[in-house]
């Protein structure tokens, strides 16, 4: 991946999770249309190169989704074949990555698991971005907070991909997140601390729950909600 994500305890940006997810969304895209561009004249190193890329930027992304975005939409809204389809859409993608890493560029099917990902991935942008994020808005989730927490967990990840220490890449400390800057980034939070699965001092943000409606059906039955559209 080219770019480094900056964290710092003193002035950490915040950002809206949705905004951020989205960015990361085009980010891939554009890595996709380069390595269809490099399938017939291409040397196997950019290939490769590119390849890596690709497999950063989706291993970061669905760990952010897997350990803070999905729990926080999950727990807002009433969809839950929603959120666990895309947890199988995450682990179908994971299958291919994995192939990818154990191979060559000039192998056979290289180009054509790369091709194939970059279709799952499509497949599973559109459904989040169409489906899935339009109900997390209306769903009252701090955006702002999550977005914050989100973006200091891409700092380790990439730290932790690229082999640097939290203290190189400025990450703040566990003790630090939970100082000023981060209080006011969580202040509407539930005090909830396991979002992340490796960092235990993770706050998620909270989300209202919405009352019970009298002519729903029940709990056991779920209906896929409708696109709202990005």
């Amino acid at each position: 991946m080219a770019t480094h994500h900056k964290a710092s305890s003193e002035a950490l940006p915040l950002e809206d999770a949705i905004s951020l997810l989205v960015a990361d969304h085009v980010r891939v895209a554009k890595l996709f249309a380069e390595f269809a561009a490099l399938k017939e004249h291409g040397g196997d190193d950019a290939k490769s190169a590119l390849a890596a890329q690709i497999i950063d930027e989706l291993t970061v992304h669905t760990a952010l989704e897997e350990e803070l975005f999905y729990p926080a939409v999950r727990e807002a809204i009433d969809d839950d074949d929603l959120m666990d389809e895309a947890l199988v859409e995450h682990a179908g993608a994971k299958q291919l990555i994995a192939q990818l890493q154990a191979a060559d560029p000039d192998d056979e099917l290289y180009d054509a698991k790369v091709t194939v990902l970059g279709e799952q991935i499509e497949h599973h942008v559109a459904e989040e971005e169409g489906n899935m994020f339009a109900q997390a808005r209306g769903a009252d989730v701090d955006m702002d907070a999550l977005g914050t927490l989100m973006l200091a967990r891409k700092a380790e990840l990439l730290a932790d991909r690229r082999g640097l220490s939290s203290k190189a890449m400025g990450i703040p400390t566990p003790s630090e997140r939970n100082g000023r800057d981060y209080d006011k980034a969580l202040e509407h939070g539930d005090g909830d601390t396991k979002g992340g699965r490796d960092s235990p001092s993770r706050t998620r943000p909270s989300a209202k729950k919405k009352a019970p409606n009298k002519h729903a059906t029940p709990k056991s039955t779920h209906h896929r909600a409708t696109s709202k559209g990005s």
